[in-house]
């Protein structure tokens, strides 16, 4: 089977299909492949077992960029609900309220503790690290020492699994930037005393500190179960069980071709004038052929996997929080959600509750590797130990295993990221990287949509106009969507700004 199309994208995760949308609705001719053989939405998915519907990782839709938001009112009109935010930390066996409330924080720390970590703060401050290379040296100068070892190090730790000395301060910069400990001090007393916390005229919202978000009745699939609709409605494609495993580009004609594998081994042949890619950079680089010369510093890029254990219980246990952050050395799971939460009709059953903990490791270590059985027999014991709900009262279970859910912020990750991109950029014109795993960047949903709403912005104007890569970095780009992108653009033509 041959087809042709005028763009076609690899990945129908939320870049991907933004992009397959955007173009389809201006009638441009489309086709989105996705590898996996059963849904689209990529990590962004719902999962449906018995009946119970689970995320994998929990998506608040929450944006500074309108247009954002209103695409996504657009696409899905009338399905959002809007939730509570509640999330907490579990350590050394106390709870603790995030965004952290002030008293409460004080007695479980206990006096001296606190004390210690606000003298730790303002040592920081005085004597900060001159070029904070590393996670450990960002937040240490943001927070303090001391604060960095209760409230940071074992989870970052079992997110990466590598140490905090070794993940690059961006990380912390980009995931962490404008939280300081005076803002969260002040907005931990005004929620200690029972008050809404106030911005000031002209602050900016710290999604950290946010206290609702919207959120799709049925998931977030339902978000991208309904791009993929209206893709097809509007004369566009979206194929699944296509593994893109080959890629050439002929320059004399600006045509791609693209080789596909579907799982009955079976293959196809695409060929088109545009590309976007939201798949790993590893893996579109080394699809290329003949091999680019920076395919050593895509190799070199590290991805961490995630995998989910969803531990449906017939428990009168119940408690408000979306998820909760497991600070605890001595329990694997990082992270713990709870799906009535996000919303009650991801479980059906009245009674009943359905927890995701949440396990992060490396694609085929012991965790990954392990048994379901032997995966759900931990959850269960895990879940008694954090005290959440009684192991007996578990009556079903399901693991869902996804590979490179989070690009690697390690010590080398920029030098590599840019000597591919330079290669890309320079000998393929109409290739666009999009997403969280298409640039390497700890994009959130709405960053990865706003990288496709640029690049087909992009196409549409028949040359790089906009950088996507400064999506996340500048304000302009991220919170004032492409309004905010063409007032840059603007600037751009008077100081000019080379793209590299």
């Amino acid at each position: 089977m041959s087809y042709h199309t005028e763009t076609l994208v690899i990945g129908a995760g939320p870049a991907g299909l933004t992009a397959g949308y955007l173009l389809s609705k201006q009638g441009r001719d489309v086709l989105v492949l996705e590898r996996d053989p059963n849904q689209v939405g990529g990590i962004s998915r719902t999962v449906a077992h018995n009946g119970y519907l689970f995320d994998i990782g929990g998506h608040r839709f929450f944006s500074k960029a309108k247009a954002v938001v209103d695409l996504w009112d657009e696409i899905l009109p009338d399905d959002f609900i809007e939730r509570p935010r509640l999330s907490r930390i579990y350590y050394k066996g106390k709870y603790y309220a995030y965004p952290l409330k002030a008293f409460e924080a004080l007695r479980n720390l206990g006096l001296l503790q606190s004390t210690a970590c606000v003298l730790s703060y303002l040592y920081a401050r005085a004597r900060p690290i001159a070029e904070p290379k590393s996670f450990h040296d960002w937040v240490r100068n943001q927070f303090g020492e001391r604060l960095f070892s209760i409230f940071f190090k074992t989870y970052t730790e079992k997110v990466w699994g590598m140490s905090c000395d070794a993940i690059s301060a961006d990380w912390a910069a980009q995931r962490i930037k404008g939280l300081d400990l005076g803002a969260a001090i002040r907005d931990a007393l005004v929620r200690s005393l029972g008050l809404r916390p106030k911005r000031r005229a002209g602050e900016p919202v710290i999604k950290t500190l946010i206290e609702s978000f919207r959120y799709p009745r049925r998931g977030p699939g339902m978000m991208w179960e309904a791009a993929a609709a209206r893709i097809a409605d509007q004369g566009g494609r979206v194929l699944l069980d296509r593994g893109v495993d080959g890629l050439s580009f002929d320059a004399a004609t600006g045509i791609w071709t693209v080789s596909v594998i579907r799982r009955d081994g079976s293959r196809e042949t695409y060929t088109a004038r545009n590309l976007i890619s939201s798949a790993p950079v590893r893996d579109l680089v080394d699809a290329i052929k003949p091999r680019p010369l920076s395919t050593f510093n895509a190799r070199a890029l590290q991805y961490r996997d995630f995998l989910t254990v969803a531990l449906i219980a017939k428990s009168r246990a119940d408690f408000p929080d979306n998820w909760i952050y497991i600070h605890d050395p001595s329990v694997q799971v990082g992270r713990v959600q709870n799906f009535r939460s996000w919303s009650p009709e991801m479980v059906p059953e009245a009674g009943y509750t359905c927890l995701g903990l949440e396990y992060f490791c490396f694609e085929g270590d012991g965790l990954w590797t392990a048994s379901d059985d032997d995966l759900v027999a931990l959850a269960k014991a895990e879940i008694g130990k954090i005290g959440l709900i009684a192991p007996d009262e578990v009556v079903d279970a399901c693991v869902v295993r996804q590979p490179k859910a989070y690009p690697v912020y390690d010590e080398t990750y920029r030098d590599n990221v840019a000597a591919v991109r330079l290669e890309l950029e320079r000998d393929f014109p109409t290739l666009h990287l999009v997403g969280r795993n298409g640039m390497h960047k700890y994009n959130n949903q709405d960053h990865a949509m706003m990288t496709a709403m640029l690049t087909v912005e992009n196409i549409l104007a028949g040359h790089r106009r906009h950088d996507i890569w400064r999506v996340n970095e500048d304000a302009e780009y991220t919170e004032a969507g492409i309004s905010g992108a063409d007032e840059a653009l603007a600037s751009e033509r008077l100081v000019p700004r080379k793209v590299a």
